[in-house]
């Protein structure tokens, strides 16, 4: 009895099916490469003008495609004749990684999922996500604008350090000699 429910469960769910078991979904299956470059591109250009990393034209003429991924434009500058791509002058520039990759990395870093946990759901080794992660979170510390302080500050409290620790003596003379100046 216990087998025919197992066999009933099986057929059910489609468990040990290898027609179920090849379409089971790929989370890097659903990310197009297309729709990524389009990201980046409004992202870094959000008016739609492309503008030279080098000399900041806007006079760019496009210049082909990528050999190894046909979804990554190229663009030549009329001005200064300098080559880019949508990935010139950013984090995703120089690796070996698809940008669905990293994009999917950055994702699950927002989800807040573990080095390790990412390396298992991208199919990646646990070294490689580290330096990925640790690129992309270096690249947001280094985009940080600096805080500046402007106009009035309230302070609520204030911490004063009374001594030194184990020199009750050097506490003495320094009030001593602040009281004589009064």
């Amino acid at each position: 009895m216990d087998n025919l429910i197992i066999l009933f469960l099986e057929k059910l769910f489609m468990i040990n099916n290898p027609i179920y078991l090849a379409h089971i979904i790929n989370i890097q299956n659903l990310i197009d490469d297309v729709k990524c470059y389009e990201v980046v591109r409004k992202l870094r250009w959000p008016d739609g003008k492309v503008k030279c990393p080098d000399c900041g034209s806007e006079n760019i003429i496009r210049h082909g495609h990528d050999k190894t991924e046909p979804e990554r434009q190229r663009y030549k500058c009329k001005k200064c004749r300098y080559h880019f791509d949508d990935l010139s002058y950013t984090i995703f520039e120089g690796h070996h990684k698809p940008l669905r990759v990293w994009i999917l990395c950055l994702y699950f870093m927002g989800l807040n999922l573990s080095n390790r946990q990412i390396a298992q759901e991208l199919d990646l080794n646990k070294n490689d996500v580290q330096q990925m992660t640790e690129a992309l979170r270096g690249d947001v510390t280094v985009k940080k604008p600096v805080t500046k302080l402007e106009g009035e500050a309230e302070i609520d409290e204030v911490y004063i350090v009374a001594g030194h620790k184990g020199n009750p003596e050097a506490v003495k003379k320094r009030v001593e000699k602040e009281d004589a100046t009064v």
